[in-house]
């Protein structure tokens, strides 16, 4: 049983004063010894003792908290996370994330409603992870990280998604993959939609003939495109890609589990790249090469331009145009190699 929730008035029995007293001593006001405050602090530290956020936010208006805001909690915001967290320890700064988009089944608007429900009384400012929406009207400071339709005139941190789709065509042209396809992103996306950009113009650059591609959906579902990956792995050896590109590491992942399925080896039969970089692709076996976005440190960018706007004296809106786009780099790793057969012959038997 949760034991029940330690009340100032209790705080100011135990310490032998007045709740007036335990006040001043929470607030840092003078008018108490030093004696006594340091006794009221000892009785807080043994009770347990922590103040409402929404009677604080009352008493001083603000609350010393910053919420980061998500549709769900998945590798991607999790990473966003732990780097807010990061510049946030040792700082006045308390932490609270919130998702609730997932459970409700709502995609898009999310983030109206979670700043409705916590802006003012819970948190002093919100970073949202890939919000559907960046019009969105709040009395407390905004960052976006990687919105879905792009910059937009509230502070945004994202990273180089072109580029990094670039990078990924050429590591597989680099290693002779001619027959090469893509499990897409959510067409949604804006993030998603310059990754397939920059993987086509990379093709078109070296001439690839567009027989030797394709391009599946995958909705980063790892259902759907797992269900994409079957098809494109159950076709003839001649026609059956050498090398695929996935628009995240969680489709990477799954179409390395459906290549296992059909007794297919990776990275012999099949080379897979993946994009973001996630805690699991170097775990995996074999090691998943991807295309790193430095997803903790767009979750740091976004909390140092926070921190920003809460200590400028001036809360107007952000002017337009404030914006970090991060690099993406290639990550090498063992699930991609050349391929077993000269481009274009077919396997006998």
């Amino acid at each position: 049983m949760i034991p029940p929730r330690v009340t100032i008035r209790e705080v100011a029995q135990a310490a032998g004063v007045s709740v007036a007293t335990v006040s001043k001593v929470l607030n840092d006001r003078y008018g108490v010894s030093e004696a006594t405050a340091n006794r009221v602090r000892g009785v807080i530290a043994d009770l347990g003792y922590e103040s409402s956020l929404v009677a604080r936010s009352l008493r001083n208006q603000k609350t010393n908290v910053i919420g980061v805001l998500v549709a769900d909690l998945e590798p991607f915001s999790a990473e966003v996370l732990k780097g807010v967290a990061d510049v946030l320890r040792g700082t006045e700064y308390e932490l609270v994330a919130y998702a609730g988009a997932a459970r409700l089944g709502e995609h898009v608007g999310w983030e109206r409603r979670h700043l409705n429900r916590l802006s003012g009384t819970l948190i002093d400012g919100a970073v949202l992870v890939t919000p559907t929406v960046t019009d969105v009207v709040a009395n407390i400071p905004v960052v976006a990280v990687d919105p879905h339709a792009g910059r937009s005139d509230i502070p945004t941190v994202d990273s180089d998604n072109s580029r990094g789709g670039y990078l990924a065509a050429q590591h597989l042209l680099a290693l002779g993959h001619r027959r090469i396809a893509m499990v897409t992103g959510r067409p949604d996306l804006m993030s998603s939609q310059l990754r397939e950009d920059g993987f086509r113009a990379a093709l078109s650059d070296a001439h690839l003939p567009s027989s030797g591609l394709q391009f599946v959906p995958g909705g980063y579902d790892p259902a759907i495109a797992r269900e994409s990956a079957h098809a494109l792995l159950t076709m003839p050896p001649g026609l059956r890609p050498t090398a695929v590109f996935a628009a995240n590491d969680a489709t990477a992942l799954a179409t390395i589990d459906v290549a296992r399925s059909l007794g297919l080896r990776v990275p012999d039969d099949l080379s897979v790249i993946g994009f973001d970089n996630v805690p699991d692709a170097a775990m995996c076996t074999p090691g998943l090469t991807t295309i790193e976005q430095p997803i903790r440190e767009m979750g740091r960018r976004a909390a140092l331009l926070l921190i920003e706007r809460l200590h400028a004296a001036d809360l107007a809106p952000v002017p337009s145009g404030i914006h970090v786009r991060l690099d993406t780099r290639l990550v090498p790793r063992a699930s991609t190699a050349a391929p077993a057969l000269v481009p274009g012959s077919v396997r006998l038997g």
